[in-house]
């Protein structure tokens, strides 16, 4: 998506620092300024608003309700456009409710610069009065910035007036580079307010790119040459501009099998490709000569679990993330430049190629994709045989078949039901699946802001019951009714927290739960019909409880989405 074309905005009688702060969204480049309402953003209102009655270019505004749907929308809206885009969220109280969101893009790599305010005088300074509530409930000890830095890449304060604009653009830009991910900026109530004499920031230009040597590409592709039973491991090679294609030319080109473990979190390589080779690095650990780790954070669980004899080859601009708190690699070569120029390097460098090692590893990875793809189809055969209740394996498989040739994008918030997901939709796209990041209870608004990205493509979320409840259901639907988001909601509705529940099974399989069967802290049996939150918003909605009715319900609900209405499908899973 373009960045929109810039023009230059003159100093007008009055100008404040909300129009600073609108100035300085212009030149960032960014397409929206999402907006979970606080008194401190009266001045960036009025700005807008003068703005808007004056032709003027600005970002568009959206007035969302919840925290977590501004930041989550934001993150959807990131995972397409890769560009940042603004946040605002209410003084410390506000960041810290949308705080798990905020922290969900910084997992994600979602690159936005997220503000909110606090007060600097409470009252006691000239000039306007800033509201006795900064004084008495919205003010934290050490500033909101001090709050955001455990879960943003970079935190600080516009002081003045006459740096928020140049503050803003330094945030936009450290937030776009590798690792990308939020950048905060607190923005002190007294400065929104404070008379701004129209010095603009320049607007930034989009980063450099980054390759690693020719030198040290050679030397990977010596080992490629020489290896006899290589593997290539990715989790998110599709996250970066053009990953996905270079991946996929890369293993063509060298012939190699490519897992994407359970922490592949987006669409890396087409699961339809005869070179896609599961989900399980286990049986690598032991036989694979050389591991190549592609954009990999956690590839290896426990961490302590180390390949017996294989070479690690680590590509990624910054393979040593410093927002994980423990990670481990055991690299034994870096190739730190950005990954898809890295990818076409090695790409290029496939040539006296051993034609029987070649033969023989292709051989082997045929072998492994079709007992894979014969396992699918068992798999989904055995699951619309059942009529004891919907087999998840039977919504997966049935999603798919409905979006086959729809250029569809998955958003995915389960737990026990996602490698479910994973394996049955067999995503092949780039930018066609994406899993949720973080704390649960994001997945309904980053669905919103794919949805926002890519409006022409149908976008579907995939959620549990227990991931459901945990999101702000309300805010989230009056967002997709208010700005005409609309998007299919599958609910896997197993009636109970069954990650948790297999938690306390599994510490204790002997214990007093197991003995009376008083299982504490799980069971949603008690919760209403999750499809009727839609209804008062006019969304299309339908509850499933046997598989004779799934496909038409799914069918229908689709058909509403293109319609342009959000539909909710809450399906009564067997497991």
């Amino acid at each position: 998506m373009d960045a929109p074309e810039m023009k230059t905005t003159h100093s007008t009688p009055g100008a404040d620092g909300g129009d600073a702060l609108v100035s300085a969204f212009n030149a960032v480049g960014a397409d929206y300024l999402f907006c979970s309402s606080g008194s401190e953003w009266a001045p960036v209102w009025e700005s807008l608003a003068r703005h808007h009655r004056d032709g003027l270019p600005a970002p568009r505004y959206l007035d969302l309700t919840h925290e977590t749907v501004a930041a989550g929308m934001a993150t959807g809206y990131g995972l397409l456009t890769r560009r940042p885009q603004g946040v605002l969220l209410h003084a410390a109280p506000g960041l810290l409710q949308g705080a798990m969101a905020v922290h969900g893009a910084l997992l994600a790599g979602v690159p936005m610069v997220v503000s909110s305010s606090e007060s600097t005088t409470y009252g006691d300074g000239p000039g306007q009065d800033p509201g006795g509530q900064w004084y008495r409930n919205l003010s934290i000890v050490g500033g909101p910035h001090a709050v955001a830095q455990p879960f943003t890449k970079w935190a600080n304060e516009a002081a003045s007036v006459h740096t928020l604009p140049t503050m803003i653009t330094r945030a936009a830009e450290l937030s776009r580079r590798a690792p990308a991910g939020p950048a905060y900026l607190n923005i002190p109530l007294e400065v929104l307010l404070e008379e701004w004499d129209g010095r603009e920031a320049k607007p930034i230009v989009p980063p450099g790119s980054t390759h690693s040597s020719p030198d040290e590409a050679d030397a990977v592709a010596a080992l490629l040459r020489t290896a006899k039973n290589p593997v290539v491991v990715t989790e998110t090679a599709g996250r970066e501009t053009g990953g996905h294609e270079a991946l996929v030319a890369f293993a063509e080109a060298w012939q190699l099998p490519v897992v994407e473990p359970d922490s592949a979190v987006c669409a890396n390589f087409p699961r339809t490709h005869p070179l896609h080779a599961g989900a399980d690095i286990g049986p690598w650990m032991d036989e694979a000569d050389l591991i190549l780790l592609v954009n990999c954070r956690a590839p290896f669980y426990p961490p302590s679990r180390r390949p017996s004899k294989a070479t690690v080859v680590v590509l990624d601009e910054v393979p040593q993330r410093p927002h994980v708190a423990y990670q481990v690699l055991y690299a034994d070569r870096y190739l730190e430049g950005n990954t898809a120029n890295t990818l076409r390097q090695l790409a290029k460098r496939a040539k006296d190629l051993d034609p029987a090692a070649v033969a023989v590893r292709r051989t082997a990875q045929e072998e492994r994709f079709a007992a894979e793809q014969a396992a699918i189809a068992g798999a989904e055969t055995r699951a619309a045989e059942q009529t004891d209740g919907v087999d998840p394996v039977l919504v997966a498989a049935t999603l798919r078949r409905l979006l086959d040739g729809q250029n569809g994008i998955v958003v995915d918030e389960t737990i026990t039901h996602s490698r479910v997901v994973k394996r049955h939709l067999k995503t092949a796209a780039p930018d066609s699946y994406f899993y949720v990041q973080g704390g649960l209870g994001q997945g309904i608004a980053v669905a919103l802001g794919v949805k926002l990205a890519e409006r022409d493509r149908p976008v579907v979320l995939t959620v549990g019951d227990g991931a459901f409840t945990y999101n702000p259901v309300i805010p989230s639907y009056d967002a997709s009714k208010a700005y005409e988001l609309p998007l299919l909601i599958v609910v896997f509705n197993n009636r109970v927290y069954k990650s948790m529940n297999l938690n306390h099974r599994r510490f204790y399989p002997d214990g007093a739960a197991a003995e009376t069967g008083e299982w504490l802290g799980t069971d949603l049996h008690r919760l209403p019909r999750l499809a009727a939150f839609g209804e008062p918003f006019g969304m299309h909605t339908e509850t499933v409880d046997t598989p004779d009715a799934l496909a038409a319900a799914l069918e229908r609900a689709l058909k509403a989405v293109a319609a342009g209405t959000t539909a909710v499908v809450d399906v009564l899973v067997s497991r």
